[in-house]
């Protein structure tokens, strides 16, 4: 799964077009390492209709705090450079599943 950088952010999902989910994390959250198997998963299995990165929130705050992320992991779901769904916490695999599934068609 790539990893996004403040640097880059805007190119790869602003300006990028489609699908692309965000997994904001940190290093030290534990529920985003809990959740990094089902993301990666979930990459895996829309190749080619959505695509899936990370953005350290340590590493690079700028975008986590232009796209208000509060807490992690914070999962923010971008159609075309726009917001159309966000998952806070550490969500079910279900959850996510049928957050993505209304933009999946």
């Amino acid at each position: 799964m790539p990893a996004l950088t403040d640097a880059d952010f805007d190119r790869v999902v602003v300006e990028g077009g489609g699908l692309v989910l965000v997994d904001f994390w940190a290093p030290w959250c534990g529920p985003c390492a809990r959740l990094s198997p089902v993301i990666e998963a979930l990459a895996a299995e829309h190749t080619g209709t959505m695509r899936v990165a990370a953005l350290d929130i340590e590493a690079h705050p700028a975008a986590a705090a232009r796209h208000a992320v509060l807490s992690l992991p914070t999962l923010i779901l971008f159609s075309d450079g726009t917001e159309v769904a966000r998952l806070t916490g550490a969500p079910s695999e279900k959850k996510i599943r049928r957050a993505l599934a209304k933009h999946l068609g």
